[in-house]
């Protein structure tokens, strides 16, 4: 039979769910963010957003889950990325509106999949929580072959991962 314990034991569940990291995008749909603090108020949680810059490239990974990256041509000095931080920073802002939630911003870059993992890591989140977008007409080939964050978390790491869907099929 299974027993259902009651108490001290939901604080504790608390505290050791306790850090989600969320995997952000430029432009995602704010539900993702409202779910995860959703999810983090409830348990008493913190969010640590992650975005993994495409156009950025891994220098160095630190034990606190930072990183060290540069412009993919060594011959750039591309700033832009600080404006992009800065534009998820109030993209996160805006979708938190009205929720009492800890949360920063960690800015990323290399292989999506492996610099969630390591943030995760590095954090001892108990969960990753991320966007599910229903594919467009011959994406679905694309996906398959590349495979989406959600499905390449779910084979490379142990924790939990939450596909939270931004688009509504009717």
């Amino acid at each position: 039979a299974l027993a259902l314990q009651y108490g001290p034991a939901v604080g504790q569940l608390a505290s050791e769910i306790g850090t989600l990291v969320v995997g952000v995008v430029p432009g995602q749909s704010p539900i993702v963010a409202v779910t995860a603090a959703t999810w983090a108020t409830a348990v008493g949680g913190t969010l640590h957003f992650a975005y993994v810059d495409p156009e950025r490239v891994l220098d160095k990974e630190y034990a606190d889950g930072s990183v060290r990256h540069s412009a993919l041509s060594p011959d750039t000095d591309d700033d832009s990325w600080l404006e992009r931080q800065e534009q998820l920073r109030a993209q996160i802002t805006t979708a938190l509106t009205g929720h009492e939630v800890h949360w920063e911003l960690h800015y990323l870059a290399g292989r999506a999949d492996r610099a969630v993992t390591h943030l995760a890591r590095a954090l001892d989140a108990s969960a990753i929580v991320v966007g599910a977008r229903r594919p467009v007409p011959g994406e679905r080939l694309r996906e398959f072959l590349a495979a989406s964050l959600g499905a390449q978390l779910t084979r490379h790491q142990h924790r939990p991962v939450l596909a939270v869907p931004v688009e509504v099929v009717v």
